[in-house]
């Protein structure tokens, strides 16, 4: 392989990311105001017979070199005169927000192994502003899960006319009741069907709803940077509902550590705060093509500039396994990984090969047979050239699936079948 002049970084396949070192978070609160009254229409079914509140705004998530906010609002009750901002409800622990006495919002457990997010490759003409707003907007719902005192303040994307709901866990953290309301101003109750913290998306079900607006998902990996790109929310929470900003995807597979975890996402130059959680990203065509989840922010010093345009959404091509899994079962059960590091090597020719750079032990990998130094070229019979191509193939596996691997190795060609495993332990 002396002709290799170039390589990228080694890639896990079953995360897509190498993990970076963790960084330190504090928080830190920089807004309060009274929540709006007419924000709380009755529901047809039933009415909501409910008193809220007052809106105070949960900003940070500062780090040491960079700063990753998890973007929610916080409603809390009057106190005499002001508004209660002491909350304790702390973004950066959403990792673990899921314990067994931190949410009581009741269940929706009638699951359906049929239902599948639905997303297409294919589009119809470019958009306007304008369309995309009117094609997208009604799908996009506030999203309000209830922590006793004060309520978590979301956004969310309707998958079905019967009233499924995307979101981020993060949204509906500690909630013991959870509510949505459409960009028509009705409200619904809503059941919580599933979550993931690590991947940090959940899934709710409005109940006794139907014929109701719904997204159209587009294929995520798809998107290049530099692609005009729309983000539709609820910033800063009630009264700036149905908010739409626009940018550009300026990165993509950008690794983001968070509570000792890291998140592959879109990164968009598309303005993004606190309420925006759970909301989409859209495409030119009016699909959306990732979850919104995180900000970048400064450090806070007051002679530090703030740092402005960098948003990041979870995509959705990747978020509809983990979608899929929570419908079907209530819970995700991990990504199907094939436990090897892999990267692109560079000819000089410049075309390019998938090659492995290590195999964990007693991984599926390591237990077929597959050797660091392998070179990838095929997949189920599918040719590959780039990391790329073998993580979109796998992608469309489920844990437990066998996919075979054709690698060449000392000159020789090798089909080696590799049964996928989970990643959660």
């Amino acid at each position: 392989m002396d002709e290799l002049r170039d390589r990228n970084e080694p890639q896990e396949v079953v995360d897509w990311y190498i993990p970076q070192q963790g960084k330190e978070v504090v928080d830190y609160y920089i807004h309060h105001q009274p929540l709006p009254e007419s924000v709380r229409p009755a529901a047809p079914q039933p009415p909501k017979k409910k008193k809220h509140l007052g809106l105070w705004i949960f900003l940070g998530i500062m780090g040491v070199l960079a700063v990753v906010v998890v973007l929610f609002a916080i409603f809390s009750q009057p106190e005499d005169d002001g508004y209660n901002a002491d909350g304790d409800n702390d973004a950066s622990s959403i990792v673990d927000i899921f314990g067994d006495h931190t949410t009581s919002i009741p269940r929706f457990t009638d699951y359906d192994p049929t239902l599948k997010l639905a997303v297409s490759s294919d589009h119809g003409p470019e958009l306007t502003a304008q369309e995309v707003y009117a094609k997208v907007n009604p799908a996009t719902v506030l999203v309000v899960a209830e922590l006793g005192d004060s309520a978590s303040v979301g956004t969310g994307v309707i998958m079905t006319a019967d009233g499924y709901v995307i979101t981020n866990a993060h949204v509906i953290s500690g909630g013991e009741s959870c509510w949505v309301v459409l960009a028509s101003g009705v409200q619904y109750d809503a059941l919580l069907v599933g979550y993931d913290s690590d991947e940090d998306l959940a899934v709710l079900k409005m109940e006794n709803a139907q014929d109701l607006p719904v997204a159209e998902f587009g294929n995520s990996d798809l998107a290049v940077v530099g692609d005009q790109v729309y983000a539709i929310g609820n910033p800063l929470g009630i009264e700036l509902r149905g908010t739409l900003t626009e940018g550009i995807i300026s990165a993509i597979n950008r690794d983001v550590e968070l509570e000792g975890r890291t998140l592959n996402v879109l990164q968009t130059t598309a303005a993004l705060n606190n309420g925006n959680s759970g909301g989409p990203l859209i495409n030119r065509y009016g699909q959306v093509i990732g979850i919104n989840t995180l900000k970048m922010s400064g450090t806070g010093a007051p002679d530090e500039a703030t740092v402005e345009g960098l948003g990041f959404a979870l995509p959705i091509s990747s978020a509809s396994f983990v979608i899929n899994d929570i419908i079907a079962n209530g819970k995700f059960h991990g990504t199907p990984t094939l436990g090897i590091m892999v990267y692109t090597a560079i000819l000089e020719d410049g075309t390019s090969m998938v090659m492995v750079d290590s195999v964990t032990e007693g991984s599926a990998s390591d237990e077929a047979g597959i050797e660091a130094g392998d070179i990838i070229l095929a997949v189920d019979g599918q040719d590959i050239s780039v990391t790329a191509d073998l993580m979109a193939i796998r992608r469309q596996h489920a844990i437990g699936d066998t996919i075979v691997l054709t690698v060449l190795r000392d000159d020789q060609t090798l089909d080696i079948p590799v049964v996928l495993r989970s990643n959660k332990k």
